[in-house]
């Protein structure tokens, strides 16, 4: 059983280079921002009445955690990229979740990857993940339903898969995604990489480099999708020109969906995602790197919300805060980061404009690489840090009163 620590945390040792998703770029490429749709804009302090945040850690010694879910009950549930589920009770408990990964692909950025509850996990006890698969049909990204006993001791597989044939990169596992959400109307939504491939984000008959939206009930395309109708193309898709979808978060109450994707030297991009949406994103020839994050002479371009600029900071999960305790905080976008090791956060206007943009001090730099930031049912913030080693951890973020 992992070990439990129940004090605040001050500080943890930075560690090095970072590596996988990451990236840097590649030999010979031109260091310069994006010249079309966002130009990188100034990070600010952040406002001068924001709340004070308690970080607490909740569980230690992971490895690689992916995301994180947290149950009705208060209960959270953590993946591992390299296959592992870790059960934290209400109670302060961290223990073991026995499921098989005997077939699970875990090279480079790609393994056990997303992770979400089933909206109605509270009668039926179902999750689902996203992981690399391997078997003798080949290499494969797969999203699977499990159910998870009462006592959170053991998960069994009920639908494997529940949706298959999302295509990996077999020798590098590059861009492998993958995230899952729900969107308002209770369809689940699966964020792909482009493995790597230079025809992919652009290809509208391959799942890669895509947000999908799926049946979570069935597997099926979700009744609605944009392409259902037309011949040739996967009727699953819901947005495509994706490079590598890392996180999806959706805003309350409004339903409005983002996504965060990591870009080479040239523009991560936080994007307002609509049906039919073309993420922009055309490498050359070979997969060449050096093109902006997004084309706007492609067709159907989704402008950015924000991109980073040169240099890039590897943006990952993203989430809001919901809540008045979350006081100057309530209704920020919230962005775990990899290379740049915090959190960003940005104020956006319903349109997807940009409004604000600040780190939040309490975990800039203290904490290493930050992979995911999801609000709990409770409330409370929740994040998982990347740095590997077995060297990572659960973190509880709350704003004092």
């Amino acid at each position: 059983m992992r070990a439990r620590l129940t004090c605040l945390i001050a500080a943890v040792a930075l560690l090095g280079a970072c590596s996988g998703d990451g990236e840097v770029s590649p030999p010979g490429a031109t260091r310069t921002p994006s010249s079309g749709i966002v130009a990188p804009t100034t990070t600010t302090a952040p406002p001068a009445v924001a709340p004070a945040l308690d970080v607490a850690v909740l569980a230690d010694d992971l490895d690689h955690p992916w995301d994180v879910a947290q149950a009705p009950d208060g209960t959270l549930l953590v993946d591992e990229r390299g296959g592992g589920l870790t059960a934290v009770l209400p109670d302060g408990t961290v223990q073991d979740v026995a499921a098989d990964f005997g077939d699970l692909f875990a090279t480079g950025e790609t393994g056990l990857m997303g992770l979400v509850l089933d909206p109605a996990f509270q009668q039926n006890r179902r999750f689902y993940t996203c992981q690399g698969r391997q078997d003798g049909g080949g290499r494969s990204i797969a999203v699977v339903a499990w159910t998870v006993d009462p006592a959170w001791r053991t998960a069994t597989r009920v639908a494997d898969p529940l949706l298959g044939g999302i295509p990996v990169n077999e020798r590098s596992g590059r861009h492998g995604g993958c995230r899952l959400r729900f969107d308002p109307t209770g369809a689940m939504l699966v964020g792909t990489g482009d493995n790597a491939v230079s025809e992919n984000p652009q290809d509208l008959g391959t799942l890669a480099g895509k947000v999908l939206r799926i049946d979570a009930a069935t597997g099926a395309p979700a009744a609605g999708n944009p392409f259902a109708d037309r011949s040739g193309v996967a009727a699953y898709l819901w947005t495509y020109g994706h490079r590598n979808v890392q996180g999806l978060a959706v805003r309350p109450g409004g339903g409005e969906v983002f996504a965060a994707e990591q870009g080479t030297a040239v523009d991560d991009e936080v994007t307002l995602l609509e049906s039919g949406g073309n993420g922009g994103y055309r490498p050359g020839p070979g997969y060449d790197e050096r093109v902006p994050m997004t084309d706007p002479a492609l067709p159907d371009v989704l402008p950015a919300t924000w991109a980073s600029g040169d240099p890039t900071i590897a943006t990952c999960g993203v989430t809001f805060l919901e809540g008045s305790q979350w006081q100057a905080y309530e209704g920020l976008l919230l962005i775990g980061v990899l290379k740049d090791r915090g959190v960003l956060a940005l104020r956006v206007a319903d349109d997807g404009a940009l409004l604000e943009q600040f780190r939040l001090p309490e975990l800039e730099g203290r904490y290493g690489r930050i992979r995911t930031v999801q609000q709990g049912v409770d409330g409370a913030l929740y994040v998982t840090t990347d740095n590997g080693d077995d060297a990572d951890q659960l973190l509880r973020v709350t704003p004092r009163p």
